[in-house]
């Protein structure tokens, strides 16, 4: 099985950093379980303000199942999860350029190393 490296981007909303990052300060026990069993692993987000004065959120994961895209409907279907996204989804700005469906834009992977 091979591990598939995930990263995407999106906007934040500066209205809204402090709630996103108050957020994921402590993000709820049943959300940290799901991205478990869900086979995503080593998931991080970074967040950086641009040149162009807009903050963005950089999101990085490791999935190591065998069916992502059944595991990502299993998470979107989720109540919980759902739930959680309720309440992040106002502080984010998807970019203008992402494809019907999208939410976070996802990113070519350039290189990487062991």
């Amino acid at each position: 099985m091979s591990v598939k490296r995930v990263g995407s981007v999106i906007g934040v909303k500066a209205s809204h950093l402090e709630e996103y990052e108050r957020l994921h300060a402590k993000v709820w026990e049943s959300i940290l379980q799901k991205i478990q069993a869900v086979h995503i692993r080593n998931y991080s987000i970074f967040l950086r303000k641009l040149p162009d004065g807009q903050h963005y959120l950089f999101s990085y994961f490791e999935y190591h199942g065998e069916d992502y895209e059944a595991d990502m409907a299993l998470m979107a279907a989720d109540p919980t999860t759902q739930e959680w996204w309720e309440l992040c989804n106002p502080c984010q700005q998807p970019l203008s350029d992402i494809a019907d469906g999208q939410w976070w834009a996802p990113m070519k992977e350039v290189f990487h190393t062991d």
